[in-house]
């Protein structure tokens, strides 16, 4: 019996005619009726769900069915589009999915995250500058300063002997010239307005780099023209200082043909006078220490002894070690550490330190950013300083 027939069957029977019970029996039979036609809706609804699930999965997309309503402007898109032809029709060729490889296809909103910071390569730097002795010059093109490198005459007398004139000492003169070095580095002005970070402070830092890794260098092995005198293109020899000549280094045989021996290492450090060994330090590269490391006593102990505290430097013998790339690795005949009083041993000589000048007009639209740098090193003391040369 439908609700209508109901309904009239109770209009006609009147309201003193209806007893309570038949009343209950047309409510229930409405109320079964009503839960079956919901029960059926719901089964469709979900139906229809489950098969657009299935779609967006073919299509590489998810949840666009899930509680989402689709805005007229969204219906207007491509993809909705071809997804109401898809369910339409089946044809899934009319789908494009959407991925971050292609730009069109929903890429361009995907943005990377962009770091504030910068990833640098580190260079090999030197500890020359901070090892030496520097001084600073305003004027002129060269740093001078006497040098007391003689000895006087003084005799024993009887008391009614005569006292002829003793030898005086001889000065001589120390000069370090300095020299130039610079850099010039376009940028476009474009460049300098737009980028996220400082280009111009950028360049002058690298640049500031580049003429201390340079300029160690040049302490380190310089030839003297146009540039700083590295320690190592002076002359050496084996004689002691006493009879060597002023301004030559000595230098001590290493033991073997191609190797350091541990006895070796030794005589650099009595070969150093004890006036300059309180303040000295080794000087070498990596591969030296690394062979240094596994050199032992007579005893079998290891010469070498690492950092104690974190900012302290190794030990050899006694003496710190600093690190120079620059030094030269161990073979036949070369000059493969130092050991010096780097204070006294070696001098440089700074005048005014970097200088930059920017300039945006000579190169529009490029800046032009120029930087340069005068300094000078030589050796100071050639008695400050030991080297040991590679060979028997």
């Amino acid at each position: 019996m439908n609700r209508n027939n109901q309904t009239r069957g109770l209009e006609h029977k009147g309201a003193q005619e209806v007893h309570p019970a038949e009343i209950k029996e047309a409510l229930d039979q409405l109320l079964t009726t009503v839960n079956g036609r919901i029960t059926s809706l719901h089964s469709s609804v979900k139906g229809m769900q489950n098969q657009v699930d299935n779609i967006e999965k073919k299509a590489g997309r998810i949840g666009l069915s899930n509680g989402v309503n689709l805005t007229a402007h969204e219906a207007t898109t491509e993809y909705t589009k071809a997804l109401a032809t898809m369910i339409r029709t089946g044809d899934e060729a009319a789908l494009k999915g959407m991925s971050v490889g292609s730009d069109p296809d929903g890429g361009y909103v995907v943005i990377p995250a962009r770091s504030q910071g910068m990833t640098q390569k580190i260079f090999d730097g030197s500890p020359i500058r901070r090892l030496a002795r520097v001084e600073t010059i305003t004027t002129g093109d060269a740093w001078e300063e006497p040098i007391d490198a003689d000895d006087i005459g003084a005799e024993w007398v009887g008391e009614s002997q005569a006292r002829p004139v003793t030898d005086t000492a001889q000065l001589g003169l120390l000069r370090v010239p300095v020299h130039e070095t610079y850099a010039l580095q376009p940028v476009t002005q474009r460049l300098i307005d737009d980028a996220s970070i400082d280009v111009g402070a950028w360049v002058e830092a690298k640049i500031s780099d580049k003429f201390a890794r340079q300029e160690g260098t040049a302490f380190t092995l310089g030839d003297g023209i146009a540039k700083p005198r590295g320690f190592l293109t002076y002359d050496t020899a084996t004689t002691r200082d006493a009879t060597r000549a002023w301004g030559t280094i000595q230098h001590i045989m290493s033991g073997a043909a191609t190797a350091i021996t541990a006895d070796a290492l030794r005589d650099v450090v009595w070969g150093l006078r004890a006036p300059y060994r309180m303040g000295s330090a080794w000087l070498m590269n990596s591969n030296t220490a690394n062979s240094i490391d596994k050199l032992k006593d007579g005893n079998g102990d290891y010469i070498w002894r690492d950092s104690s505290a974190a900012g302290v430097p190794p030990s050899l013998l006694g003496y710190p070690v600093e690190f120079s790339e620059d030094m030269p690795d161990i073979a036949a005949g070369s000059l493969a550490l130092g050991l010096a009083n780097w204070k006294r041993a070696y001098v440089i000589a700074d005048k005014l330190g970097i200088r930059v000048l920017r300039d945006p007009f000579s190169s529009k639209p490029k800046v032009l950013i120029y930087a340069y740098k005068r300094v000078g090193g030589g050796l100071a003391n050639s008695e400050a300083i030991k080297l040991m040369k590679i060979g028997v």
